[in-house]
């Protein structure tokens, strides 16, 4: 049986889904001059600058491991903000950095991933099975499934978690790192006050420094790439686009094609059967 309080969730989750696809077809067509930057390491960064960071273990997707690079113009002003951080007890964690088309790829189709967006997608729908189409559009929204609305492929974005320096403890958002549900986007009125207050004050440290925050997810920051530019307010054209990094020579080459989907709609169609069978099988 359907409760208020469901109603208003799925009401709420599909409303915040349709407006980060409007966001999205504003994105797409928005000017970038790639200014061929190359990348500087976050950790090597944070160590020199004598800042205490954490970094994930976990592998991306798979066994791509995850890579903590991005552009060298944003990564002192990232390392400053774990430096303010620091200073007020907490520790910055980057959960994600830069990401290759094959990872990007990959992770739209790693399985604990798909599948908490096809439950969603089912629920959204009244508990039956969605068109392929609606994954599609919450793939989208949620992983980034085109290169130019990905801005972890752009060396642009960071994906973070926050702890205390005392006692190891998360500074509590409502939800660990990489939840979906009418729960992540940032001001969610699911979650409780104080998680709020924890989100927003976070985004003020990460906007002070001009990492602007994607709405819809209560843990990314971007910055300088068309979605950056765009929620920010900034008419001119963004300097980041979506790169293939070499890690030998610290070059750049944009991408031919940034706008076609990394997994066009029969990929999305056959993980749909794949996280069916998945589901069966458990």
């Amino acid at each position: 049986m359907t409760t208020p309080d469901d109603s208003a969730r799925r009401a709420y989750w599909a409303e915040q889904m349709q407006l980060g696809y409007d966001l999205i077809q504003v994105v797409l067509p928005f000017e970038v001059q790639e200014c061929g930057e190359g990348f500087a390491s976050i950790p090597d960064t944070a160590e020199v600058a004598g800042v205490e960071m954490l970094f994930s273990d976990s592998k991306i997707a798979g066994d791509l491991e995850r890579v903590f690079f991005m552009r060298e113009g944003l990564v002192h002003d990232l390392i400053a903000i774990g430096g303010a951080m620091n200073d007020r007890g907490w520790i910055l964690k980057i959960e994600d950095g830069y990401r290759s088309m094959e990872m990007q790829s990959q992770l739209v189709r790693k399985p604990d991933v798909f599948d908490a967006i096809l439950r969603k997608c089912i629920w959204e729908n009244g508990g039956q099975l969605p068109p392929v189409e609606m994954v599609f559009r919450r793939a989208i929204v949620l992983i980034a499934n085109i290169p130019k609305i990905g801005t972890h492929m752009s060396g642009s974005a960071i994906d973070i978690s926050v702890y205390r320096r005392d006692d190891a403890s998360e500074v509590w958002r409502g939800n660990a790192y990489l939840e979906m549900s009418e729960r992540t986007p940032m001001r969610s009125p699911f979650i409780e006050a104080g998680d709020l207050q924890n989100r927003l004050e976070i985004t003020s440290l990460m906007e002070a420094r001009g990492f602007i925050h994607f709405p819809y997810e209560f843990w990314h920051f971007n910055q300088g790439d068309a979605m950056g530019h765009i929620l920010g307010k900034q008419a001119a054209p963004a300097r980041y686009g979506p790169v293939h990094w070499d890690p030998q020579t610290n070059q750049v080459t944009p991408y031919d094609d940034p706008l076609s989907p990394l997994n066009p709609l029969d990929v999305i169609a056959q993980e749909i059967d794949a996280a069916i069978s998945r589901a069966g099988q458990k």
